[in-house]
C-alpha cells in the first residue's frame, strides 16, 4: 500500500476543528474523560522544573485510544464492520468503542505484536488477523481485507475524528490554574499531537507542543524537520510508537502545530518508566514514557518551565514489565 505523498505543504488550511474538538467531549464516556493530572512534586525537584503528568492509563484499556475511537464511532452512519491496523492500544479503542454500538472489528497486527495487548483486543470481542512482516505487509493485507468484505477500513493518523477525540486532552489540560510552558507527548502516527495542539494552540498560543519519538523510531521526526514524509524500519522497545512510514496527512497537520521534534534513547525511556513507576505509582509501557524521557534526557531545554507531559499508555508487556520491576 503506497504511503508515502511527498511535498507537504506547511501554508494548507488546517484539517481538524476546535469546535469539533470541544464537541467530542459529549461523545467520550465518563470512564476516558478527565482524567488525573497533577504537579508531580518529586520528579519536579528531581529534574528542575514544574512537572504537570496528564495519566491517561487509568481506564479500562489503560490508554489514551478510546477518546479517539469513540468520538469516531459516534459519527459513523450506516457502518456495520470496521477494519483497523493496530500495534494493540489502537486496536483496545477501537475494539471498546465497536463493542458499545454493537459493530464488528477486525483488528490486524504484526506477529511479533505484544502479544497482552492483542489478547485484550481479542477479550472486547473484536477478531485479531496477525501478518508476518513489517507495518507496510500488514496495511496491505488489512486494506485488502476490508475491501473484500466492504468494510470500512479506519487509519490512525489519517481520520480526523480520532485526532479530534484525543484533543480532548488538550481541553482539559487549559482547566490548570497557571500558564503552562510547554506539553510534551509521545508521537505515533501524530494523531494524540495534532488533536492537543490544534486545541491548545488556538487556546494559549505561547504555549509550545513538543513531539516526541524514540530514537529507534525518528521516521515522523524527520519527516515533520523535512517536511516530507520519510520511511525509517523502525527499532525500539517504544512499540506503541514505532511507526515506519507516517501519513502525510498526518506530517502536515503537525507542520501546523508542533514547535519542536524530541529524541530519546532506549535507556532513557526505561529510566523513565522506572520513575514513573517509583514516584508516582504509575505503570507506564515505553511508548507511554516517552515524554518523561525527553525531559529527562533535555533538561537543559525545560529547566524552570511548568511543563505538562502526556503518559499515553500504561500496556507494558511482561518482559518490559520485568524491566521495570528489576
Amino acid at each position: 500500500m503506497e504511503r508515502i505523498e511527498p511535498g507537504l505543504a506547511s501554508n494548507t488550511r488546517p484539517r481538524l476543528s476546535v469546535g469539533r474538538i470541544e464537541g467530542a467531549m459529549a461523545h467520550i464516556s465518563a470512564e476516558f474523560r478527565d482524567t488525573p493530572q497533577f504537579l508531580a512534586e518529586n520528579i519536579s525537584e528531581k529534574l528542575g522544573c514544574r512537572i504537570i503528568v496528564k495519566v491517561e492509563t487509568a481506564n479500562p484499556i489503560r490508554s489514551f485510544k478510546a477518546r479517539g475511537a469513540q468520538t469516531l464511532v459516534s459519527r459513523l452512519d450506516q457502518v456495520s464492520h470496521l477494519v483497523c491496523v493496530t500495534a494493540g492500544n489502537f486496536g483496545q479503542g477501537m475494539a471498546y468503542a465497536a463493542r458499545s454500538r454493537g459493530l464488528r472489528l477486525t483488528a490486524f497486527a504484526k506477529s511479533d505484536a505484544n502479544r497482552s495487548k492483542i489478547s485484550r483486543i481479542s477479550a472486547l470481542g473484536a477478531d485479531v488477523s496477525l501478518v508476518e512482516g513489517d507495518l507496510d505487509k500488514v496495511y496491505v493485507a488489512a486494506k485488502a481485507f476490508a475491501d473484500r468484505c466492504g468494510a470500512l477500513f479506519v487509519e490512525d493518523g489519517r481520520e480526523l475524528a480520532i485526532a479530534e477525540g484525543a484533543g480532548t486532552i488538550g481541553v482539559e489540560l487549559m482547566r490548570w490554574q497557571e500558564p503552562i510552558d510547554a506539553i510534551v507527548v509521545p508521537v505515533g502516527d501524530g494523531a494524540l499531537l495534532s488533536g492537543i495542539g490544534t486545541y491548545v494552540k488556538h487556546t494559549s498560543a505561547n504555549t509550545r507542543l513538543i513531539g516526541v519519538c524514540a530514537r529507534g523510531a525518528p521516521a515522523m521526526e524527520r519527516s515533520w524537520r523535512t517536511g516530507r514524509v520519510q520511511t525509517h524500519v523502525p527499532d525500539t522497545i517504544a512499540d506503541g510508537i514505532a511507526i515506519q512510514t507516517p501519513f502525510a496527512e498526518s506530517v502536515t497537520e503537525l507542520l501546523h502545530v508542533a514547535d519542536d521534534f524530541l529524541l530519546v534513547e532506549e535507556a532513557t525511556i526505561g529510566t523513565a518508566m522506572r520513575l514513573a513507576f517509583l514516584e508516582l505509582g504509575v505503570l507506564l509501557e515505553p511508548a507511554g514514557a516517552v515524554g518523561l524521557a525527553a525531559i529527562i534526557a533535555h533538561q537543559a531545554v525545560f529547566r524552570g518551565k511548568t511543563v505538562a507531559v502526556i503518559l499515553s499508555g500504561g500496556n507494558p508487556s511482561e518482559e518490559q514489565l520485568r524491566q521495570i520491576v528489576a
